[in-house]
């Protein structure tokens, strides 16, 4: 073998130490690029090119260094591969005849493989339709319901099938015709359902137009029931108290149940209103439907309000008065009831429009009315009305006022009719005293009208002291006082008294006194005509004495009715008299001066004494009535103080009228006499004194031992009542008790 060459090192033109860092970088495979430029910049590029070529022939010589020492390894390498490569053939010639069989078996398995790409294709577009099938199913049969509501006009739950197509189905349905058919259909269906919505209530607004005539009779109705029935209570207490006042006995009334709540409401439907507002609701017309029920029921109020003009007012004003009526308990209903439908302004509007045309329809034809009749049978009615739609919160104070301004043209009309009346009775009277056969008789012509001399019934046939002309008279004075009554009755004054009274004196004297002057200075009567009109003129005015006391103690029982507020047990002494006295005074006075600027001392002296004995009587009552279960000494010293303020009126009164020089027996203040004895009786120290007869005749003769006997068991001193506070009074106050019990227990004995 040859020797190996030695490495020879070439040091040309340059550093061997740059060289070497130049082939480090190269080696590491460093970027060149910075030297070079740096070599082109500092114009030494040949040096640069020169250690390039020395660093090249350095790895060349490594090379042919590294390629001599590894010869024989390249060698077995190379014949290595010679081998490999036959390998790599039959390799290739196997892979080729696996490949064919592959592509044999691939292309089958292909097939099979797109086969089923399209299967899966084809099911998921099947899954798909059915999806969508089921979802337009859905939709279907979703409308088919709505149709089937439809045609039932069952239209709420129709249009809340379509809100459920709307908002859950109908931005999911996948087939765009029947989408848009869908979308199309929804308003149309809406539309349909709100024109029969309207047109069933246009219906209910013809129904409910026709109905209010028979609403507003029968709630007209059910208050004069109520009327009725208080005004039979009213009349069953004063007979009661009547009957307690003479001792007549026990009189006991009772009331009658009144109608219950249910009874006296006035039954209407308002579904279909409800059902037609909930739809608009449902649509969100709601204030469109507002507006369309305010709109039209004005139109029905205002064509109710009108008045015809072919047919007498008196004729149909039931009928007018009870369909206004109808009208607004209706719209009250609505209000309570319908929500927000109408607004209570909206009614109150309505309300003053009609209170308007009705007082000035009842202005008018009040003045047309030449009959008192018909225009009390029309006032009746508007107060009936008032009263009816005052329970419903409607306020009728300007439709009463029409009434109270039309009193005069009333009492006018009543008196012209009381003028013909009187002159047919003093026309067809003879002029002869009156015989009557018969019990019957005397009743309907004497005790009627307390004409009666003596409270002994007479013998038969008995002849009265005046002839027919009285008590015609009478019935036509008793129907003037009732008729006026009538009419001021349930009207805005309740202070009736005073006007009846006014009306009672133009009767007696522009009327009454006015035809009697006639036919007296009208020549056809003779002398003893003459004296019997004069007797006639005697009996009239006694009754009318007493027509007139009787005005009087009706106020006056008003005023005594105020005895209720008296405080039976209190444990105070009073120091004055009680409220009410002093009203029952001022009302004396104002009735005594009255009839002493206008009546005789004589018709003084009866209207004052009458009414004395009637405060009188009321007193006693106080301590009969019901109301008073118990009382003590303390009530007894506080009427005690009223009956001294009465009696101090009645002297003060008695004397300055002057009836004292004519009347030296029979004082005012002798009209209180049985009050008076009852207080001294319960104020006596020895109460039981009453039961005897020496005593009671001389001090008590005017109380009744019954009377007496029912006031006693509610007397219920207690201890500490008077004299509870002084010692030196228990003792007296303890015998007065003992004295109390032993008259209670004689009375019950007596009995």
């Amino acid at each position: 073998m040859d020797a190996k060459p030695k490495r020879r090192t070439y040091v040309e033109n340059g550093d061997g130490g740059e060289d070497l860092v130049l082939a480090t970088l190269i080696g590491n495979g460093e970027d060149l690029g910075p030297i070079v430029r740096h070599a082109f910049e500092m114009g030494r590029p040949e040096s640069l090119f020169h250690q390039l070529k020395s660093v090249v022939r350095k790895k060349e010589v490594e090379i042919e260094e590294l390629c001599k020492s590894h010869y024989e390894e390249f060698i077995l390498a190379v014949d290595e591969l010679r081998g490999v490569l036959v390998d790599a053939e039959e390799l290739k010639s196997e892979l080729a005849s696996e490949n064919f069989r592959l592509q044999e078996v691939g292309s089958g398995l292909l097939i099979k493989l797109e086969e089923l790409l399209e299967s899966y294709s084809i099911k998921k577009n099947v899954a798909e339709a059915i999806k969508m099938s089921k979802v337009c199913i859905q939709v279907l049969e979703l409308c088919v319901k709505c149709n089937n509501h439809m045609l039932e006009s069952q239209f709420y739950p129709a249009l809340k099938t379509v809100d459920l197509i709307e908002r859950t189905y109908l931005h999911n349905i996948p087939m765009k015709a029947l989408k848009m058919a869908i979308e199309k259909t929804i308003p149309v269906i809406k539309l349909h359902i709100e024109k029969k919505v309207t047109s069933q209530f246009n219906e209910w607004l013809v129904q409910i137009r026709s109905s209010a005539k028979d609403i507003g009779q029968t709630a007209i109705g059910h208050t004069s029931s109520a009327r009725q029935r208080d005004e039979e209570m009213l009349e069953r207490q004063r007979k009661a108290e009547e009957q307690n006042i003479r001792g007549l006995g026990d009189f006991v009334y009772t009331l009658d149940v009144a109608e219950t709540d249910e009874d006296s409401i006035v039954k209407f439907d308002l579904t279909p209103v409800f059902r037609v507002y909930h739809i608009h609701a449902c649509l969100g017309i709601q204030e469109q439907f507002r507006q369309y029920y305010y709109k039209n029921r004005l139109l029905q109020l205002n064509s109710d309000l009108q008045i015809s003009t072919t047919q007498p007012f008196v004729e149909y004003y039931q009928t007018y008065l009870a369909q206004i009526a109808g009208y607004f308990i209706v719209e009250d209903r609505v209000v309570r009831t319908a929500r927000d439908l109408l607004s209570a302004n909206q009614v109150e509007t309505m309300w003053e429009t009609t209170v308007a045309k009705m007082t000035s329809v009842l202005d008018e034809q009040f003045s047309h009315m030449d009959s008192a009749t018909h225009l009390l049978l029309v006032k009746d009615y508007v107060t009936l009305l008032g009263a009816t739609l005052r329970q419903y919160g409607y306020e009728v104070g300007q439709i009463l006022e029409v009434l109270d301004s039309s009193r005069d043209k009333y009492h006018e009309l009543l008196l012209g009719e009381c003028r013909e009346q009187i002159v047919n009775a003093l026309g067809n009277d003879t002029y002869e005293q009156m015989v009557m056969k018969k019990d019957t008789d005397y009743e309907n012509n004497v005790l009627s009208f307390h004409l009666q001399t003596s409270d002994i019934m007479p013998a038969f046939p008995y002849i009265a002291p005046f002839s027919s002309m009285v008590p015609d008279t009478c019935r036509i004075i008793r129907s003037f006082i009732k008729g006026s009554v009538d009419y001021l009755s349930y009207g805005v004054h309740t202070n009736i008294y005073d006007v009846v009274r006014k009306y009672l004196d133009k009767l007696l004297i522009d009327v009454l006194n006015e035809v009697i002057l006639s036919t007296i200075h009208g020549g056809a009567i003779g002398v003893s005509q003459a004296m019997q009109i004069a007797a006639n003129i005697s009996v009239l005015e006694r009754a009318s004495y007493i027509a007139l006391l009787d005005l009087v103690n009706k106020k006056l029982d008003g005023l005594m009715a105020l005895t209720e507020n008296i405080n039976w047990t209190s444990e105070e002494t009073p120091q004055n008299g009680n409220d009410y006295i002093n009203e029952v005074v001022n009302y004396l006075d104002t009735i005594l001066s009255t009839a002493q600027q206008i009546l005789p001392l004589d018709a003084l002296h009866k209207v004052g004494s009458g009414a004395l004995e009637h405060i009188s009587n009321s007193i006693v009552g106080a301590f009969l009535s019901d109301s008073v279960k118990r009382f003590n000494a303390n009530a007894v010293l506080s009427l005690n103080n009223d009956l001294k303020l009465l009696e101090d009126f009645a002297d003060d009164r008695f004397h300055s009228t002057g009836l004292s020089e004519i009347h030296k027996e029979g004082s005012f203040r002798g009209c209180l006499i049985e009050a008076r004895q009852l207080i001294n009786l319960l104020s006596s120290s020895q109460p039981e004194n009453f039961m005897n007869p020496v005593i009671r005749q001389k001090n008590y003769d005017a109380l009744d031992y019954k009377k007496v006997g029912s006031i006693c068991e509610k007397f219920k001193d207690s201890p500490d009542g008077i004299f509870g506070s002084l010692s030196t009074r228990n003792t007296k106050q303890s015998a007065r008790k003992k004295s109390m019990d032993v008259l209670k227990k004689r009375l019950k004995d007596f009995n």
